[in-house]
């Protein structure tokens, strides 16, 4: 039998190590938005959050 595998193996261990430390920047990123808005912070949490949502609904 001839499988293939649909992602690189490493490509997936870069994801999801991605994925783990996209956690505590978006905790870290919400705190200091919270403390001092600008809208520099509101873009990064926006992407964080957006990158977070991709990897976990599995889009990338």
């Amino acid at each position: 039998m001839n499988f293939r595998w649909k992602y690189h193996p490493t490509y997936l261990r870069i994801k999801y190590g991605f994925k783990q430390v996209l956690i505590p920047l978006i905790v870290f990123q919400f705190i200091r938005t919270i403390i001092l808005p600008t809208s520099f912070d509101v873009v990064i949490l926006g992407i964080l959050a957006l990158s977070y949502v991709a990897i976990t609904l599995d889009w990338c």
